[in-house]
């Protein structure tokens, strides 16, 4: 009781005044049912088509395919994990904004991925270019690395591609 009589509400529960989780893509089996869904299982299919294509070269130019080989890794395992979060039900159970957090995933990823895009697509073009090894001039890609360096850059553009459709889906989600 107060010095007026009155009684004296207690303090506020930190606890209610979290907003509860803001998303509109459902959980569980459900999302595979959605665009964002089955764009996310082809980031994951092609992502991992890229990551075996460059590694299977043999990785000739490191530096330029270092940075590719660490975003699609990178990316399929983050993916995988988001999906999985989606289909064990665990976003209804963590307090966060995931239209948010779906929107700001795939604009990193989408942009880190159109880097590792151009990089393996330069890395490709450079095929024809005379290296001195020991004595003997040779290209610096044979034929077989050649032809997995195509592939890889054309998964590469393809899955940078789902990356952006998951943006854009992300960003209609996060602002209606």
């Amino acid at each position: 009781m107060s010095a007026g009589g009155a009684a004296v509400p207690p303090p506020p529960n930190p606890a209610v005044s979290f907003p509860a989780p803001r998303i509109t893509l459902p959980a569980g089996p459900d999302i595979l049912r959605t665009y964002s869904g089955a764009f996310v299982c082809l980031e994951i299919v092609l992502g991992g088509l890229v990551w075996i294509l460059v590694a299977s070269s043999n990785v000739p130019l490191p530096l330029l395919q270092g940075w590719v080989m660490f975003v699609s890794v990178t990316a399929f395992f983050f993916s995988l994990l988001f999906l999985g979060l989606f289909l064990s039900g665990m976003v209804t159970q963590i307090d966060a904004n995931w239209n948010f957090l779906d929107f700001a995933y795939h604009f990193i990823v989408f942009v880190f991925y159109f880097g590792a895009f151009l990089l393996e697509a330069a890395a490709t073009s450079l095929h024809d270019l005379q290296c001195n090894t020991t004595m003997v001039v040779k290209p610096l890609l044979n034929d077989n690395q050649y032809n997995i360096n195509v592939a890889a850059t054309v998964f590469a553009f393809m899955t940078t591609a789902c990356y952006g459709c998951s943006l854009c889906l992300a960003l209609r989600r996060w602002r209606p």
